[in-house]
């Protein structure tokens, strides 16, 4: 293949490939307080919103700040959760069922009623997170996550330390 034809393809499949980064507009929608489902927030900044109901579930969140957010009865069902700062954070009910939340940081977060269905949890650190009346979570995920004495577990559940 010549090289003009070669730079041509290889445009040509640039195109034709999804966005991956971050879509203003969508995070503009979502700070304002709407739904926003399978929608493109990656590196947003969440951080000290006050939220109700949302629906966020199938969405990009990697690399969020939602530190100090407020944001019960959410549904992350299925969400892109990797690698997000959640430091202090209130998801009282929210839905983390089927979520993907390798390497997130919950530390210091109130999590009752939060249901964790089917969620990735490799290296999820719940260091001091309240969790005592979570949903859906199995020792299995909770192996591969971490936490410290003061992180709070349903009855019969530990976590390893960080």
């Amino acid at each position: 293949m010549k090289p003009l034809a070669l730079i041509g393809a290889v445009a040509l499949l640039a195109a034709a490939l999804p966005a991956t980064a971050q879509n203003a507009g969508q995070i503009g929608q979502a700070r304002r307080g709407a739904s926003c489902p399978k929608c493109n927030l990656f590196q947003a900044d969440m951080s000290g919103l006050e939220m109700r109901g949302q629906n966020f579930a199938g969405a990009r969140l990697r690399q969020s700040d939602l530190s100090l957010a407020v944001m019960n009865r959410v549904s992350f069902a299925g969400a892109d959760l990797r690698d997000i700062e959640a430091y202090g954070a209130v998801f009282s009910g929210a839905n983390f069922s089927g979520a993907d939340m390798t390497h997130a940081s919950f530390v210091g977060t109130h999590l009752t009623g939060a249901n964790f269905s089917g969620a990735r949890l490799e290296g999820t650190n719940f260091s001091g997170a309240e969790m005592d009346g979570a949903r859906g979570l199995s020792q299995a995920q909770l192996n591969r996550a971490c936490g410290d004495g003061s992180t709070r577990l349903p009855g019969g559940l530990r976590i390893p330390q960080c």
